[in-house]
């Protein structure tokens, strides 16, 4: 349910450097986004000197005190159980009960995807909701999920992941006909477990208007082959890390090489415009805010060590996909979703 004036739902406490970041973000975001109202849950004695700070913060939202704060080590059902009353849970609860469109957090990622699921539900169709971002790639940016919620899949569980990244990638890249593909150990078709090869035959067969490549393996995510990459979350969990790692890797590596003598240094001057038009293509921050696809509700988790300028890229996804009533779009296709995988579980047995 998306109300009338579009409201989302900020968990303030969350982060390294929460509250002072987020009202940051906060901030940044409500310069863009016209129209917005905020709904700032936490510590309200912490909040209130931090709006004198930004006045503009103030006058586009509202402090709703929470006593209690998710830590970054509790356990899922530890928060579930026990932090009822923290910033999170009742930014979540603005969600459930028709106050916010949307709801973002830097905090506890297991905590806030085990609140959300109990408080939102998922929509129906779904069983798992999935972890879904864009990145950059070298055609362009691509999507890929799951990212961390879902360690085991099955064929099912990742032809509704392929579905909800074809809506995203609609959605949030703003492309007509996205493709979508399966990581796989190769890109043969006997290739990979029975879940990949069972996901493949109904993707293969769907009825549905997705652009299906097939199988990509793990050197396809950096030259974008696809606009969706499917995948269990404990893959994509290790592909999103290594994906970082290499990234910091290249710039430690460039920064030595570019310092490493007068002529380096001086090429790095007159190459200035070049590597910090790279380097902003590159910034993670552009990418902060990934979703929890198949909820039913839009629920945004920011990296917890983003700044300000991340968070507020954050924010911004929370009021595209509002804005673009994605589950909108989701429960529309798995309608179709549910007749192939019928019909294909009755040709399996027949």
């Amino acid at each position: 349910m998306v109300p009338d004036r579009l409201t989302l739902a900020v968990d303030v406490m969350g982060g390294d450097t929460a509250p002072a970041m987020v009202v940051e973000g906060v901030d940044i975001s409500s310069r863009k986004l016209s129209g917005v109202q905020y709904l700032l849950f936490g510590n309200e004695a912490e909040i209130q000197p931090l709006l004198d700070d930004y006045p503009s913060v103030r006058a586009v939202s509202s402090v709703r005190h929470a006593d209690g704060i998710v830590l970054n080590d509790d356990k899922p059902a530890v928060a579930l159980r026990g932090r009822r009353n923290s910033s999170m849970r009742l930014a979540i609860n603005a969600v459930m009960e028709g106050e916010a469109a949307g709801v973002i957090s830097a905090g506890n990622t297991g905590a806030l995807m085990a609140m959300a699921k109990f408080v939102l539900k998922t929509l129906p169709g779904i069983d798992r909701p999935a972890i879904a971002t864009y990145f950059p790639t070298q055609r362009s940016e691509s999507v890929m999920l799951d990212l961390g919620a879902n360690v085991e899949c099955n064929a099912n569980n990742l032809v509704q992941f392929a579905v909800m990244g074809e809506v995203f990638a609609r959605n949030v890249l703003g492309l007509d006909n996205p493709s979508v593909g399966i990581l796989n150990v190769g890109a043969e078709d006997l290739k990979g477990n029975s879940a990949v090869k069972e996901a493949f035959a109904i993707l293969q067969d769907t009825h549905l208007p997705i652009k299906f490549y097939g199988f990509v393996e793990g050197d396809d995510i950096g030259a974008g082959t696809v606009d969706v990459f499917v995948t269990d979350g404990f893959t994509g969990n290790v592909a999103l890390k290594t994906a970082e790692g290499t990234a910091k890797l290249f710039s430690h590596a460039l920064k030595q090489a570019l310092t490493s003598s007068f002529l380096a240094t001086l090429g790095a001057v007159l190459a200035r415009p070049a590597l910090n038009k790279l380097k902003m293509h590159l910034d993670p921050r552009r990418y902060n805010g990934a979703m929890f696809l198949g909820l039913n509700g839009v629920c945004i988790k920011s990296h917890g060590g983003t700044d300000a300028y991340g968070f507020a890229h954050a924010l911004e996804v929370a009021h595209h996909l509002t804005t673009k009533s994605i589950n909108d779009s989701i429960k529309e296709d798995f309608r179709q979703v549910q007749l192939d995988m019928e019909s294909h579980g009755q040709a399996a047995t027949g």
